[in-house]
């Protein structure tokens, strides 16, 4: 079996990110692996459809801002080092590919919900990691089981 050099962990930061978090700092371990994480934020003009007359610079700045001090936070806990923490704006499963080819992973580490039937079809972020994935990918199945 062959040990995983580089590999990217995905959070919402939400409480379910813990395990997530916990299961990706143990392959690390094991494999003697670099450990980075990433955080998307989506733009708030995606939430709105860019239909709101008015500068959101402002408010978009807080996010930021607020995300910095919570990806710190978080990183602090599994020993990330600052230029291993990457927060990122856009759509989460292209910024997680992007992401992943450009810092050269060989495993990205995602939360799932294990969702079936519509809620399948209709996506979600692991499900969008996966598909796409130039690299392996582990989906730690998360919430109620």
């Amino acid at each position: 079996m062959s040990h995983y050099q580089h590999i990217l962990l995905a959070v919402d930061l939400s409480d379910e990110s813990l395990k997530v978090a916990e299961r990706a700092a143990s392959i690390a371990q094991l494999s003697n692996a670099k450990l980075s994480l990433v955080h998307t934020i989506e733009p708030i003009n995606f939430a709105y459809g860019g239909d709101i007359p008015m500068d959101l610079t402002a408010i978009q700045e807080q996010l930021d801002e607020h995300a910095h001090k919570k990806v710190a936070e978080f990183s602090s806990k599994y020993n990330i080092e600052e230029a291993n923490q990457h927060i990122v704006v856009g759509l989460p499963q292209n910024e997680i590919h992007r992401l992943a080819k450009e810092l050269q992973v060989d495993l990205v580490v995602v939360g799932s919900h294990g969702r079936h039937g519509l809620s399948l079809l209709l996506g979600s972020t692991s499900n969008g990691v996966l598909h796409g994935a130039e690299c392996d990918i582990l989906a730690v199945r998360v919430g109620n089981d």
